[in-house]
């Protein structure tokens, strides 16, 4: 992406507590003296935010898995512009809740086989992938089980039952084995200090 930033996406099923390890990592880094930029998808800048109501919200069968590819895919590239690229280019260290590869899943995997077309647009329109991806591992039913539990108005894709967050945990596992020289894996089922530790750990030797 950039010779002075460093790009880090975290993947995981619904409820792997993914979004509470990216956070950490970044408090982490941000101690230890770094710029960090803390963000999310869908979502990371004001156009991409609106389009995250769109995709989270209401009733699971509200768009078609072909809808939603384009909308993550209209997100992502406002996300890239505005916020991405340019952190990068100031030599910031990039961390996000999610980018390609859960599009790569929920998309391209949960209503059809889709895979093709969500790497054909990606090519198209992002053309970039993070320079580290951490997958928080987490079984299908427990990270279900605390996804609802949060009881918030993002659940679309957890309503859609345990049975995507499945194939969902297949396909995350398959794609760190496909992108094994950017993917590390991490157990979630574990005390938070623990998997935090391992992800500073995983993280550290690929800092600039």
């Amino acid at each position: 992406m950039s010779d002075k930033g460093l790009f880090i996406s975290f993947e995981g099923i619904d409820g792997s507590g993914k979004s509470t390890q990216a956070r950490l990592l970044a408090d982490h880094l941000r101690d230890a003296g770094r710029d960090v930029v803390l963000t999310r998808e869908p979502g990371g800048s004001p156009g991409a935010e609106e389009i995250r109501a769109l995709v989270l919200q209401g009733d699971p069968d509200r768009w078609s898995a072909e809808t939603e590819i384009l909308l993550f895919t209209a997100a992502r590239r406002d996300h890239l512009e505005r916020t991405i690229q340019p952190a990068l280019n100031a030599g910031k260290v990039v961390i996000c809740d999610r980018f390609a590869d859960s599009t790569r899943m929920y998309q391209g995997l949960s209503r059809g086989d889709l895979r093709g077309t969500v790497d054909a647009l990606h090519d198209l329109m992002i053309g970039v992938e993070p320079d580290l991806t951490v997958l928080i591992d987490m079984d299908p039913k427990e990270g279900l089980s605390r996804a609802k539990g949060r009881q918030g108005s993002e659940e679309r894709f957890e309503d859609f039952g345990e049975s995507l967050q499945a194939a969902m945990r297949t396909g995350f596992l398959n794609l760190a084995e496909e992108f094994a020289a950017r993917y590390v894996t991490i157990n979630g089922a574990r005390d938070i200090n623990d998997v935090a530790a391992d992800v500073s750990a995983a993280v550290m030797p690929h800092l600039p």
